[in-house]
C-alpha cells in the first residue's frame, strides 16, 4: 500500500463515528453493573458470571477472525 492510500485510509477511519454510540452504551452498562454490585452484594456473583461469559465469547470471536 503506498503512502497516499495509507493516509487516505487512516483519515477515513479517523472520521468514522458509527461505532461510537455502541461503545458509550457498553461503558454505561458496565458502570451500572458495577454500581449494582456495590449496592447489592448478593447480585455481584451474577454480574461476575455474566461478565465472564461475555469475556469468553469475545475471546472466542477474536480467535475466529484470525
Amino acid at each position: 500500500m503506498n503512502k497516499i492510500t495509507h493516509y487516505a485510509w487512516l483519515l477515513r477511519l479517523w472520521r468514522d463515528r458509527r461505532g461510537q454510540d455502541l461503545i458509550e452504551y457498553a461503558l454505561m452498562a458496565g458502570f451500572v453493573a458495577v454500581a449494582a454490585g456495590a449496592i447489592m452484594p448478593n447480585v455481584a456473583d451474577s454480574i461476575t458470571t455474566i461478565f465472564s461469559k461475555v469475556s469468553s465469547s469475545m475471546a472466542a470471536a477474536a480467535t475466529q477472525g484470525s
